[in-house]
């Protein structure tokens, strides 16, 4: 393993590794018990392992207790140990910075007070939310159910409360979505998980289960498992709800089942959360919505970071997310492009937010901003309504139907289509693309109408040839 930073664009030959399990054969590091069984679960472990300052080592013992931790040796091993700020490090290792937040709420959703039946939430008429373990692959920093996450342990059989869980949604058949969650439940031995699904999948009014896991992103080799794929889509109704929050985390072992997950015919949609540090930055997030197109995985949310105990330092403005959205569409295939959400304190649920595109409207009209800053003139039906007769300009003017449309100086698609349309002096194109002489006469070129509407005559519209007007030159 590299002691600097790592080369991102030639995936490894050999998956990579801590120098401390260089020699551990193959088919162990593939065994997600293996990983499992081995996960760093300490700061004793975390010390021989990566560099610390002894003032660090203090604060580190003292939240040990506050919060569980578990890294399996695959995720650690994408650590850059020689960055301090390396965004993997950042998500799965402890900080004393997560002392120091001024704003922080146990159950900052207040999922428990929304919950009729202990482990499960129903906030929205349509779905519920069941929390159905306390155990995860790894433990991330900013978790926003550390209060559930802190239980020990776990029990391995079907409980009283897991079969109340499931009677209410039988009882109410407004219910169409389940959200299946924790902790993670690809963590559950595969006799309660079946437990979970056999039942949903049985209750008719339940269209969807979808089932909340970073196992594809922390332990993918769980995924290796034969027997969960086919339990999976022998469920039918599942959708996979999963959790990259990095470039590098899109890994050739994550790529592996999130593949393998959508040939069992799973769709996986992406909830990525928006953290100082790991990716807060306009570059790091396509690189990241990129790389989720390219394994077929859809970027759902945008999460802003929740005001939970111990992440306040995670937390970035709500302009940066808006201004990093801003920076998506258009730039982007609109399939790459996530909701932007905050999910709000006292249960308001999730908010979405985005650059504002509507920048005036009329009775019949209203003017919309594209990602270029281009302002138009949409006539949404075909009834127009009384004319203005106080002149305006601007925005006011194409309310008006002055113009359709007002674009900004020094616009590169602008320029480009000059360079497309305009004809070099001497030469025009033949239809096959050739160029040939010109004939010595005026030229005719065609220019786009741009802002100029067609003009009336005798009350009908004008035809425009192909949306251009002839120019002589």
């Amino acid at each position: 393993m590299p002691t600097g930073g790592f080369d991102d664009d030639e995936p490894p030959s050999r998956p990579r590794r801590h120098p401390i399990w260089n020699d551990v054969p193959d088919a162990n590091w593939d065994d997600w018990r293996w990983q499992t069984q081995n996960s760093i679960r300490s700061v004793r472990q975390l010390r021989y392992l990566l560099p610390f300052t002894p003032e660090e080592l203090v604060a580190l013992g003292e939240l040990e207790s506050e919060f569980k931790l578990a890294i399996p040796p695959y995720y650690f091993s994408l650590i850059d140990p020689a960055n301090a700020a390396d965004p993997i490090r950042l998500q799965s290792v402890p900080s004393p910075l997560e002392r120091t937040s001024d704003f922080q709420l146990e159950d900052p959703l207040e999922e428990d007070k929304d919950s009729p039946v202990p482990g499960l939430t129903h906030r929205y008429p349509d779905r519920v939310l069941m929390l159905t373990t306390p155990n995860c692959s790894m433990y991330c920093r900013y978790c926003t159910r550390k209060r559930a996450t802190l239980t020990r342990g776990g029990w391995e059989g079907v409980s009283k409360n897991d079969e109340r869980m499931i009677d209410y949604v039988r009882k109410n058949p407004q219910i169409r979505d389940v959200i299946v969650s924790g902790g993670d439940p690809l963590t559950l031995p595969i006799g309660k998980l079946k437990f979970y699904l056999e039942n949903l999948k049985a209750i008719d009014h339940v269209d969807v289960i979808r089932i909340g896991t970073r196992v594809p992103v922390t332990l993918p080799q769980r995924l290796y498992d034969q027997e969960l794929l086919d339990l999976l889509a022998k469920t039918e109704k599942v959708y996979i709800q999963t959790h990259f929050n990095h470039p590098r985390e899109i890994t050739p072992e994550a790529a592996r089942v999130c593949k393998s997950l959508l040939r069992h015919g799973m769709p996986i949609n992406n909830h990525a959360v928006l953290l100082k540090g790991v990716n807060d930055s306009l570059e790091t997030i396509r690189s990241l919505l990129r790389g989720l197109l390219r394994i077929k995985v859809r970027p759902y949310y945008l999460f802003h970071c929740d005001p939970v105990t111990g992440a306040g330092h995670f937390r970035t403005s709500i302009w940066k997310g808006m201004q990093i959205m801003e920076g998506l569409r258009g730039h982007m295939s609109g399939i790459g492009i996530p909701t932007y959400v905050v999910d709000s304190p006292a249960g308001g649920g999730k908010i979405p937010l985005m650059p504002n595109y509507l920048v005036s409207m009329s009775d019949d009209a209203v003017v919309l901003r594209n990602y270029e800053g281009m302002l138009i003139r949409y006539q949404a039906t075909d009834e127009s309504g009384p004319p203005q007769t106080t002149p305006t300009r601007g925005v006011s003017g194409l309310l008006q139907g002055d113009k359709t449309s007002l674009m900004p100086e020094g616009n590169e698609r602008m320029a480009r289509r000059r360079k497309l349309q305009v004809i070099d002096p001497g030469y025009e194109v033949g239809g096959c693309g050739e160029e040939k002489p010109a004939e010595e006469k005026p030229r005719i070129l065609s220019l786009p109408m741009m802002n100029k509407p067609a003009k009336r005559k005798s009350g009908k519209r004008k035809a425009v040839k192909n949306g251009h007007h002839a120019v002589k030159v």
